[in-house]
């Protein structure tokens, strides 16, 4: 084999793994991809993510990029501005006593996170884990 052939060969499983790893799941939603995405590989301060997931499940949606950068101008912001996981799936508030003072947590986010509810194939909403409003942890109690 030689070295060319075997550079292509690499860089043939390199995109593989790479589609692999970043293909919605069938039925998964906008939101829950964006929120798998983001913990995986991060922000780009672009929508890259929400963009690859239009182009391989509704491509039909043209306004997507139009109407979640009425929300914010990058996949992160989509949560921060726009969207947060409906209170009912967040761990709440744990309040405890030290030295005799009371303490609260803040709310936790699940770890593993809820299964996606699933859309219907071509749709940009997000399942029923989500709803409108902002991403921070307090907006939810």
């Amino acid at each position: 084999m030689t070295t060319n052939t075997l550079l292509e060969e690499t860089e043939r499983e390199l995109r593989a793994l790479a589609t692999e790893l970043t293909e919605p799941a069938d039925g998964e939603c906008l939101l829950c991809y964006l929120d798998r995405m983001l913990d995986q590989f991060g922000c780009t301060t672009e929508l890259r993510w929400a963009t690859r997931y239009r182009d391989l499940r509704a491509p039909r949606a043209t306004a997507l990029v139009r109407r979640l950068g009425q929300v914010g101008g990058c996949d992160c912001e989509v949560f921060i501005n726009g969207y947060q996981l409906a209170r009912e799936h967040w761990i709440p508030p744990r309040r405890y006593v030290e030295d005799g003072i009371t303490y609260e947590t803040d709310p936790q986010r699940p770890d593993p996170m809820p299964s996606c509810r699933g859309v219907r194939r071509g749709s940009t909403r997000g399942c029923s884990l989500w709803v409108r409003g902002t991403g921070s942890s307090w907006d939810v109690w």
